[in-house]
């Protein structure tokens, strides 16, 4: 009797314990669909019919294969206060999408059909964003570089720029875009250059002056802190390297690896001493103060960093084992954090 007891016991502790695992499973998928994926899947589209209630868009997106549980996509449609708010017409969803990603593509006006949505990260070079425009169908290489070379584009902040190869360099702002299929490569890089003009304000012109740098000279360097500082924990500790370097007789060298990796079109992790050799205007380990031009398109907070720089005394900074940055006054101390 006590063994079947036993037996009994450990059966309902087994289903419990299934139980469990079932709900937490189920649970985890719940958040899963809500949250969404950490990388967006193939794009769908779905149309919300006219007069659609919530029910009615979480089976369109159900028989899409765009939500596995409308029950909960309703129930956090309403606790989200998304209930009614919901256009009609066809919108293009990733698989992968979150229900909050949904709920504000659906509330929106749907985008119309021929219109290409194009992400440009910061810290792109020119080269990257003509292969993500080509990628996308909106251009051809050869259309996009002739506009970069020859287009005429009346911005203030451009009629400093010197003569140089790939002179819209650090220009086109880094955004999401709508870009039409039919609009053209002249149309899509003004757009980019627009943005920038919104961005770069006449604050950061006066900014510029007072530190007795060009509007050019300040993105060239903020470029340089785009590719080289570890997010916006050092952005400005390691602008203020750089702008010490720039005052400095002693070590008038930039010497940023991300300079020579845009001669090489190769972000090499690590650069060898033939590469820190290499004859070129971009080359900050044998020329002195900054490049030639921008290396990459810098976003706002690398413009600001340029612009507003953390005051240190700080000459040196090396990535350690673990990814983060070690700053250093003195070249000695500069060894000792190479070795860490």
């Amino acid at each position: 009797m006590a063994k079947r007891k036993k037996r009994k016991g450990s059966l309902k502790a087994l289903c419990l314990f299934l139980v469990i695992v079932i709900v937490v499973g189920y649970m985890a998928s719940v958040v899963s669909d809500y949250s969404g994926g950490k990388s967006r899947g193939a794009m769908k589209q779905v149309t919300v019919p006219a007069g659609a209630s919530t029910a009615d868009v979480a089976r369109v997106l159900q028989e899409a294969g765009l939500v596995r549980h409308p029950v909960w996509f309703r129930l956090f449609s309403k606790l989200g206060s998304h209930d009614g708010k919901y256009m009609q017409g066809t919108f293009s969803l990733a698989k992968h999408d979150g229900y909050q990603d949904i709920f504000e593509t659906l509330e929106k006006p749907p985008v119309p059909q021929d219109v290409v949505k194009v992400t440009i990260p910061e810290g792109f070079e020119l080269r990257q964003i003509a292969d993500r425009l080509v990628e996308a169908g909106l251009v051809t290489r050869e259309a996009f570089y002739n506009e970069v070379e020859n287009g005429r584009f009346d911005y203030a902040f451009l009629r400093g720029v010197p003569k140089r190869e790939n002179r819209l360099e650090g220009y086109l702002f880094p955004d999401t875009y709508q870009f039409s299929l039919s609009e053209g490569a002249y149309s899509i890089i003004n757009k980019m250059l627009a943005r920038f003009d919104e961005i770069y304000t006449q604050e950061y012109r006066t900014r510029a002056k007072s530190l007795g740098m060009t509007d050019d000279e300040i993105i060239t360097l903020a470029s340089v802190i785009e590719r080289e500082a570890q997010g916006d924990g050092d952005r400005k500790t390691v602008a203020g390297v750089f702008h010490n370097r720039l005052k400095n007789a002693q070590y008038p060298y930039l010497e940023s690896c991300a300079t020579v990796q845009y001669i090489l079109k190769e972000r090499k992790p690590v650069l060898s001493v033939a590469d820190t050799k290499i004859d070129s205007p971009y080359n900050t380990y044998q020329n002195p103060g900054l490049p030639a031009g921008p290396i990459a398109s810098p976003g706002q907070k690398s413009i600001e960093a340029a612009l507003y720089p953390e005051a240190h005394n700080y000459l040196f900074f090396v990535m350690d084992s673990t990814g983060k940055h070690r700053f250093a006054e003195t070249f000695s101390e500069h060894q000792k954090n190479m070795s860490k």
